[in-house]
């Protein structure tokens, strides 16, 4: 069983950063790849951003390419997002999450054999 709390959220200007973590517990976290999701009101669930197991191989949705970036410390059993030039439309519940296995960007952005999800973390981004 592994459990994901995310942290970090809140409300910034636009062209602000803010970094989220997620802090996993168990002992199988290292060997999951985990990724960000959100979630803006009225809309549904899109993928955001996944690391593997590793720290090595990272992807990213266009929307945010350039702007976000993924990290994790697998001593520390948590996983990053650091988010920078952030827009108004970036406000979603932001929601980390784990799987097992190698996977595909397309297969991160269908969410498809996620073992583990967050409860979230809401980022607000004013104009």
């Amino acid at each position: 069983q592994v459990q994901l709390v995310e942290s970090g959220g809140g409300l910034v200007q636009a062209g602000g950063s803010l970094r989220l973590s997620c802090a996993a517990s168990g002992s199988t976290f290292s060997n999951r790849a985990m990724g960000w999701f959100r979630q803006a009101p009225e809309k549904q669930r899109e993928f955001v951003a996944a690391v593997n197991w590793a720290g090595k191989v990272t992807y990213y949705a266009d929307s945010v390419k350039g702007r976000f970036t993924i990290s994790r410390d697998n001593a520390k059993n948590t996983v990053y997002l650091q988010m920078n030039s952030l827009k108004p439309e970036d406000t979603a519940v932001y929601y980390c999450a784990a799987r097992m296995g190698i996977a595909s960007p397309a297969t991160w952005a269908s969410a498809r054999g996620i073992d583990y999800w967050g409860k979230g973390t809401l980022l607000t981004v004013s104009s």
